[in-house]
């Protein structure tokens, strides 16, 4: 037997196991538990879809908006207060104080501090009045302590102040900037990480796109074989889309994750180099802190081709529920609606 013969004969035993299999069946019967077994199908995997892809963008909304301006916001206030207290104090070592624009560069640091503590109020759900109560008090005594050179006593008090407001053990201003970036870190992790739940909801819909394009070739099969009709041009549609949308937001989707997970490493190395404490690379520091800081915004801003995806994977669903009930159900109609 040659090839194409077996071939052949492969292709005509396969259409005669479906004959046998669907033969109990009447013809109206057989297409009407298409139809239904269609539209769950459709249903289930669009709804699927639809909040997996959601949960994503999202996340994504979520992080650009409120976790990384906040955990970046606490990273720049904390840098900014070790090195205004830094250079305040050597101002103050090198007896600089009463020079013109000796005061200049650590009062900016503290006016750097205020703003960023500013610029995430409204970011966090956690309460930022003490730590903004503690950098006022703070930003008092250092200035105090540099200003005054004609009293060096009060000066060292004022200094001494300072460092006890900033570095006291869990209630100063440095280690409350620590616990609220920690947590706010963790708030971000929770945002951007893929959870089981949305695992769970792509298994699934992959799972019922799988069904739906089974059913709708079964369904092409039972037209073209029981009504001798030719292909049907709205299940063939449904079919294209059905793999178009087991495809495309899967592997679109798939990106953008791998784009938080980025963004949250990102985030991991802010929170890492705000850390540093030594003077001399605090300016080191918040230079990483502000480019790594935009490059976070610019990979969170970047999201036109995810925003298009997501639209497409809402009418696409509604598409694939409606074609294969227009096709089956036209074809009911013609075939046995007229008879009744």
């Amino acid at each position: 037997m040659t090839p194409r013969l077996a071939r052949a004969g492969g292709r005509h035993s396969l259409a005669a196991f479906w004959r046998r299999r669907l033969s109990p069946w009447r013809t109206r019967r057989l297409l009407e538990a298409h139809l239904v077994v269609l539209t769950l199908c459709a249903l289930v995997a669009a709804g699927a879809l639809f909040l997996s892809c959601r949960q994503i963008q999202g996340g994504a909304d979520a992080l650009a908006r409120d976790e990384a301006p906040a955990v970046q916001g606490l990273a720049a206030t904390r840098l900014a207060v070790l090195r205004a207290d830094h250079e305040a104090r050597a101002v103050r070592e090198m007896e600089l104080a009463d020079l013109a624009g000796s005061g200049e560069s650590y009062q900016a640091q503290l006016s750097a501090a205020d703003q960023g503590l500013s610029r995430i109020a409204d970011r966090t759900d956690q309460d930022l009045g003490t730590v903004n109560g503690l950098l006022a008090t703070y930003s008092t005594s250092i200035i105090l302590g540099t200003a005054n050179r004609d009293q060096p006593l009060m000066a060292r008090q004022k200094l001494a102040e300072a460092r006890s407001l900033l570095v006291r053990c869990r209630v100063g201003l440095v280690p409350r900037l620590e616990a609220m970036q920690r947590v706010q870190m963790k708030h971000a992790e929770t945002t951007a990480t893929e959870g089981w739940a949305q695992r769970g909801g792509w298994w699934l819909a992959e799972l019922a796109l799988a069904a739906l394009a089974l059913t709708l070739l079964s369904a092409l099969f039972v037209l073209r074989d029981r009504c001798g009709r030719d292909w049907n041009p709205y299940l063939l549609a449904a079919f294209a889309l059905t793999v178009l949308l087991a495809v495309v937001p899967l592997l679109t989707m798939s990106s953008a994750q791998d784009d938080l997970d980025g963004v949250v490493e990102d985030l991991r190395q802010i929170t890492r180099v705000s850390e540093e404490d030594e003077g001399r690379k605090l300016s080191d520091a918040q230079q990483t802190v502000t480019e790594t800081s935009e490059e976070v915004r610019r990979v969170l801003a970047d999201d036109t081709w995810t925003d298009r995806v997501y639209q497409g994977t809402a009418i696409g669903g509604l598409l694939v529920a409606v074609l294969p009930a227009v096709g089956l159900g036209l074809r009911l109609d013609s075939d046995y609606g007229r008879r009744r």
